[in-house]
């Protein structure tokens, strides 16, 4: 019988990936439309996200009814960027990248970190979404730059967003088409109910919302009637093989056995569910055993070795959490005994004192000697970069962490002292005055999130302090 050349390389999934020219073109709404379509004929979808986003990620994950994973590459190196993508499109019928920012947008001139490289990366074909407000001929001009920018980035075709009506679309079709060789593949015009409402600089949370599923659903319309999905499903067969680099062996993260697994809480719930489905993975692939907490309406902790406070906004839901003093007290007493604590960002807040708001002051758990502030506009938004400067308990002093950072609050009353910020910024807004990491005990809180594939030693380092403590304890 004969075999298989053992050299024979392994199948390609079909993908794409939807970009654009700028943030705010529809590159989610297209996304999210083309998932739900293609899942309702029955296809396994895998989603990606790239850039630092987890509202996005929220809703192409609900659309394809399976975790959204994150290809960053300032926040992962590209080797783990291509195991990750071969890893979760194992057996899967089409894969859909959602990028972030322009096509070719990045925090530099070279383009290292943009959508264009992970398309070249990945190799898939690009669907580059246009906003067609106000414009018609100049779209092929347009077109024909973003080629010309770069050939090794396959557009392998448009979709019109916005389009006035059949005459506007005709005379964009036959220019686009006519001038660059893309098919435009689809056109949605301007519609009168927006089923996806924006907040802050993305769209709203899912969990927010028990009307998501509705959305998913409308948008998936939207794709149907407007999408020529058969296009579509062959551009994406086009998908040539991910660059060739060594294949990675699966990140040992120190397993420990079963009898030995600590227990780590995870707060979420509507006031807090910013998390890479990686960092929770790592968690448990490092040994812990995950259970899933809500400072809102739980009434107490559950028995927990260490806590993992994510993102979010904690400033929608104030007054729900303020409610709840039992869980903030026994949270706050346990810190005083050393329970290890981990917050990103809206877990920041959510351990200071108080949070003032325009319809006035919230008490918060009280761990950390901090009142916070809220501002209209962003104060700290993009990637970071942050040197580990003080003795903490999660990451050794002078590694470098690469993160991001999104918040509409800073700092109006700090009553901490220097040596209790661990962290300085090289990059980014952080806590206060360039530094961040508020440590106090086992309790380290940031500005800045981490994903757990760029830094490597978060989730063991977090696993251990929930053995120490519980055998200390």
């Amino acid at each position: 019988m004969n075999q298989a050349p053992t050299n024979q390389r392994p199948r390609t999934t079909p993908g794409i990936v939807v970009a654009a020219l700028r943030g705010g073109s529809g590159k989610t709404i297209f996304s999210v439309g083309i998932i739900a379509a293609f899942r309702g004929l029955g296809r396994s979808i895998a989603p990606f996200k790239k850039g630092p986003d987890y509202i996005d990620a929220g809703w192409l994950a609900l659309a394809a009814g399976q975790p959204c994973y994150n290809l960053d590459t300032f926040l992962i190196d590209r080797d783990t960027i291509l195991e990750s993508y071969r890893s979760h499109t194992k057996n899967i019928d089409l894969a859909v990248i959602e990028g972030n920012r322009g096509l070719y947008d990045c925090i530099d001139p070279t383009g290292e970190t943009s959508t264009a490289e992970i398309a070249k990366l990945l190799g898939l074909p690009v669907i580059l979404c246009l906003d067609a407000t106000k414009t018609t001929r100049t779209m092929a001009a347009v077109v024909s730059g973003i080629i010309a920018f770069d050939p090794q980035v396959r557009i392998g075709g448009v979709v019109l967003n916005r389009v006035a009506g059949k005459r506007h679309l005709s005379i964009l079709t036959r220019s686009i088409e006519a001038y660059t060789g893309i098919p435009v593949l689809g056109a949605v015009p301007k519609l009168k109910e927006q089923a996806f409402p924006e907040r802050h600089m993305g769209l709203v949370p899912t969990p927010e919302h028990s009307w998501a599923n509705s959305a998913i659903a409308a948008i998936r319309l939207v794709a149907e009637k407007y999408l020529d999905l058969d296009r579509i499903q062959r551009l994406a067969a086009t998908a040539a093989p991910a660059e060739d680099r060594m294949v990675l062996k699966p990140y040992d993260y120190g397993i420990i056995s079963n009898s030995d697994q600590p227990t780590i809480g995870i707060f979420r719930d509507a006031a807090f569910q910013f998390y890479y489905p990686e960092n929770l993975e790592a968690l448990e692939a490092a040994g812990a055993r995950l259970v899933f907490i809500s400072p809102m309406t739980d009434e107490q902790l559950p028995p927990v070795d260490a806590i993992y406070i994510g993102g979010g906004f904690p400033e929608t839901h104030a007054r729900e959490l303020q409610a709840n003093k039992a869980f903030k007290n026994e949270l706050k007493a346990l810190s005083e005994k050393g329970l290890p604590i981990y917050a990103e960002c809206g877990g920041l807040m959510y351990l200071g004192e108080r949070l003032h708001l325009d319809d006035g002051e919230f008490e918060m758990a009280g761990v950390l000697p901090v009142v916070f502030g809220f501002s209209k506009r962003p104060q700290g938004h993009g990637y970071t970069i942050v040197m580990v400067e003080k003795a903490n308990p999660y990451f050794p002093v002078g590694s470098t962490l690469l993160g991001h950072e999104f918040h509409y609050s800073s700092v109006k009353a700090w009553k901490g002292r220097d040596e209790n910020l661990a962290f300085s910024m090289q990059r980014g807004k952080g806590f206060l005055d360039g530094r961040d990491g508020v440590c106090l005990n086992n309790v380290l809180a940031t500005y800045t999130h981490i994903h757990a594939l760029g830094t490597r030693s978060w989730a063991p380092a977090l696993v251990k302090r929930a053995l120490i403590y519980r055998n200390n304890r």
